[in-house]
């Protein structure tokens, strides 16, 4: 092993923070090994990806990149389903998967947004006119739009300098932050989002009703099988007949702030931080105010409950929302959403590095479970509040979100909340086997999915937009813990939280180097370790190591076989000699750079 450092390229900085002290520090792994079993298995899931990916393209869209489906409005299968289809494919890019995946992806999400400008309902009034206006849906709640933007979050992944990307994220941010008058979405004076279904033709004012949830009806039984189980559209209808209480703020919108945020890492524009911050703030405060538990409702007054008859709990996908569940009589369904709400505290996070932000989920977790008690000789945790207090027990701590407040804290404390997570075991050291099982494992769950692809009957007019869902190849939840120590991105436009990310100097693109494969093998608050090898026995690789997803880490040192060097970057270059491999123990410091969607040479 060679430690090898390059000329400078970029002054040193007087303050902590600086993106480049030692730019050009490259790490030179010599000594060759036979490939662990991990590496190959990971190459080879990465490229198996490609045609599997071309097949579900070829059966499931047109030409256009339109979704051959039957178009709908709703909260069962509306726009967001329609494109949550390619959910995962940016990171598989991202990842190292071929540009081909990305190509695809691209020509989907521009089929997306010309097909639902396109096709408009008869009955539901504000889609009318199309169900997507200036490209974004026109009136929705976050729990959806979120789901809809979850690539398209991620696509500056891949090619952030792309004109369309900027336009778009930048328009999609104005819409909260009053810079469309079309978009009166956000009161500045009270710091709210004015309702849970908001969008780019602005708030809705009113009650919502079953039709303005379920959209137009439409034939169920014998040709659709709705998610939900409904066999009738009054099911359908039912499923959202108390979806009613909708004006005024919620937790649910501080997803509203991934565009904010994504938008100031793709121009640094200081307005986009101010703004994200703004509106987490007034949560903030108002968990402080609401005895450490985030309301579900804050009135158009900025009052807490004040469009809910003041009950702090109220409103749709509040606290007490508990409904009837259509097609199974007698039997409820507990719907409070409040846990979508930490993507906004994490957002404020990922910008500031501030612990306060996560500090409003970790006094609510403990607020929450601090009302324990005994049932049956074991002690059980409320999941809901209503008029009576709280209810809806369960035989466990309440732990919504508890998963991502660890994985950013790196706290001990936030640690024991979690009741099993093989990936935390993994790196705690408890779980040696789990790279090789996982990986095996998804091998046979890539090949299951497009065997019952292959099998499926629909046809697009018996195709409902989220019935391909199912199929879709993309297989990155372990890819994205093992090669980079990524949290699992789930739904809501999302940016990418991850250790490490990598990108090919040779090729110039986002993604691992050909033949590289990496494992995450450890990490904790001040540290991560990684394994890289070069599976190719005759060619050399390099790949360049970035301190996160968007460099908002910085790296301090990198120890190889006892020998370490100082870097003091967001990143460094590794170069990888036919058959070499080796491990790196990196010290490092978290969240103390301003994110940035920029690749490494252009910054």
């Amino acid at each position: 092993m060679r430690i090898v450092a390059s000329v400078l390229l970029g002054l040193c900085c007087a303050h902590w923070g600086a993106r480049s002290v030692q730019a050009g520090t490259m790490i030179t792994l010599d000594e060759s090994m036979p490939p662990p079993e991990w590496a190959l298995l990971e190459r080879r899931l990465l490229d198996a990806h490609l045609s599997v990916c071309e097949e579900f393209i070829e059966r499931y869209f047109d030409s256009r990149g339109h979704l051959l489906c039957v178009e709908r409005w709703g909260g069962d299968d509306g726009p967001d389903d329609a494109i949550e289809n390619v959910n995962g494919w940016p990171v598989l890019h991202a990842l190292g998967a071929d540009d081909r995946i990305y190509e695809l992806y691209k020509k989907v999400w521009e089929g997306h947004l010309r097909q639902y400008t396109e096709a408009k309902t008869k009955h539901v009034p504000f889609a009318r006119d199309g169900m997507y206006y200036k490209e974004f849906p026109v009136k929705m709640d976050w729990l959806h739009n979120g789901e809809g933007l979850t690539v398209f979050g991620l696509q500056s992944l891949s090619d952030p300098d792309d004109v369309d990307l900027r336009k778009r994220m930048l328009r999609f941010a104005g819409f909260y932050m009053n810079e469309d008058p079309q978009a009166p979405n956000y009161d500045p004076e009270h710091k709210i989002i004015r309702s849970l279904f908001n969008g780019s033709r602005g708030p809705l004012m009113r009650k919502a009703t079953g039709l303005d949830w379920a959209g137009d009806p439409i034939e169920v039984k014998g040709r659709f099988r709705p998610r939900h189980g409904e066999e009738t559209y009054a099911q359908m209808w039912a499923h959202f007949k108390d979806y009613n209480d909708i004006v005024g703020d919620h937790p649910l919108n501080l997803s509203a702030t991934s565009p904010a945020l994504h938008a100031y890492m793709l121009t640094g524009k200081e307005k986009y931080k101010a703004w994200l911050l703004e509106y987490v703030d007034a949560w903030v405060e108002r968990a402080r105010a609401n005895d450490d538990i985030l309301p579900t409702n804050i009135g158009l007054d900025g009052t807490i409950g004040g469009a809910a008859d003041g009950k702090w709990y109220g409103g749709v996908y509040g606290w007490s929302f508990t409904v009837d569940v259509p097609q199974e009589p007698g039997v409820v369904d507990h719907r409070n959403m409040v846990q979508v709400g930490l993507r906004g505290f994490g957002n404020a996070h990922l910008v500031t590095g501030d612990d306060r932000y996560l500090d409003v989920w970790r006094k609510m977790l403990a607020k929450i479970n601090s009302n324990g008690k005994e049932i049956n000789g074991a002690m059980h945790y409320p999941f809901m509040y209503g008029d009576d207090g709280w209810y809806n027990y369960q035989p466990h701590k309440y732990d919504r979100g508890a998963i991502e407040l660890y994985y950013w804290s790196q706290k001990a404390e936030d640690r024991e909340l979690i009741r099993s997570n093989e990936f935390f075991e993994y790196l705690e050291g408890k779980d040696p086997g789990y790279p090789t099982r996982v990986l095996r494992r998804d091998f046979l769950f890539l090949g299951d999915k497009l065997s019952r692809m292959r099998a499926e009957t629909t046809t697009p007019d018996t195709r409902l937009a989220d019935d391909p869902m199912r199929y879709n190849p993309a297989t990155i939840r372990h890819l994205n813990q093992l090669m980079v120590g990524g949290l699992h991105l789930g739904t809501g436009g999302l940016p990418w939280h991850c250790r490490v990310r990598f990108f090919d100097p040779e090729r110039r693109r986002s993604g691992i180097a050909e033949d590289v494969a990496s494992l995450v093998q450890s990490m904790d608050a001040d540290s991560v370790t990684l394994e890289l090898v070069n599976v190719n026995p005759s060619e050399s690789r390099s790949v360049i190591v970035q301190a996160g997803g968007y460099a908002e880490h910085q790296f301090l040192s990198v120890t190889v076989e006892e020998a370490t060097t100082m870097i003091n970057d967001g990143q460094f270059k590794v170069r990888l000699k036919p058959g070499a491999g080796g491990r790196l123990t990196i010290s490092m410091k978290r969240y103390v750079n301003q994110p940035t969607a920029s690749f490494p040479w252009d910054r």
